[in-house]
């Protein structure tokens, strides 16, 4: 079963404007079963439904998916709304709501290390005159790009970097426009089908780097941030609650482009079949994941 946004805000009403709440208040989730949240993000969502579809299929254990913006699935976890996450970005991307769930969750084992934000420009914009953030600067480089760096939504740790990496950057004559994924990605797929200058903020692993043909720019004074590992984290107690759940999201781990690779697969047919074709061509893999389950 997959709550939405709406739903799921709906339970979990004055998240956003609420102190977190302390670990006495968790609610118990009902024995067998367990609540996976994600925000719409494509990484998160297909490694959630992979493991939904394990602990469901392998584990014999019901899963509820619940997709919501990610700040509501910080407060929901310390609240026992949601027993997991799978997509806990460190050491700088979800610094800020790390500082306000640490010692009220259980974090649980890495999933993808290597993962990476960043500012990306199709291979066509000629890299000796933009091959760097700083290079947006340059006389006539920002009349090129129309003022604009498409991003993502508001509440994302990329967005709040980028926002930073304007003004370390100077880039005062451009506007960080904020937008789901979704328009992001349609704002590149337009361009590039154009074959117009555009940059967008990005991050790895993701299935648009399989399926264009992009570059990140460099980032020499560091603004957002380096190499980072992604995490999946668990309410507290889940790990006694659930030891089999616990211990198999503890393992699950992959490599960088065998996600890309199931992402791609996701975008171009379903996730149902991407994580199929993952589980039937990683069979190995799956059972180290699943053996001491």
């Amino acid at each position: 079963m997959l709550l939405n946004k709406r739903t799921f805000l709906g339970l979990s009403a004055g998240l956003l404007a609420a102190p977190l709440a302390s670990p006495g208040l968790l609610r118990a989730q009902p024995a067998g079963s367990i609540k996976l949240g994600f925000a719409p993000w494509a990484d998160a969502e297909f490694i959630t439904r992979l493991a939904a579809k394990l602990i469901e299929d392998r584990l014999e254990t019901k899963v509820e998916l619940i997709q919501t913006d990610v700040a509501p699935l910080y407060q929901g976890l310390t609240r026992g709304d949601v027993d997991a996450m799978l997509m806990c970005w460190l050491p700088q991307t979800h610094a800020d709501y790390w500082k306000r769930v640490e010692g009220k969750v259980e974090r649980l084992g890495t999933l993808y290390s290597g993962a990476k934000l960043g500012w990306v420009v199709p291979s066509y914009v000629p890299e000796a005159e933009v091959a760097s953030i700083a290079d947006l600067a340059k006389p006539g480089v920002q009349e090129k790009f129309r003022g604009r760096i498409q991003g993502i939504e508001p509440g994302a740790g990329l967005t709040r970097l980028s926002k930073e990496a304007v003004g370390t950057y100077g880039l005062k004559d451009y506007t960080l426009q904020e937008a789901s994924e979704a328009a992001m990605l349609s704002v590149v797929d337009r361009a590039m089908r154009s074959e117009r200058w555009v940059v967008a903020t990005a991050w790895s692993p993701h299935w648009m780097f399989g399926k264009y043909d992009l570059r990140y720019l460099a980032d020499p004074k560091g603004a957002l941030g380096a190499a980072e590992e992604v995490l999946a984290l668990g309410r507290q107690g889940l790990r006694e609650a659930n030891p089999k759940v616990a211990g198999f999201l503890s393992r699950l781990n992959m490599p960088l482009d065998e996600l890309e690779s199931a992402m791609l697969v996701a975008q171009e047919k379903s996730y149902d079949q991407a994580v199929a074709s993952y589980i039937e061509t990683n069979a190995e893999r799956v059972d180290d994941w699943l053996e001491a389950a």
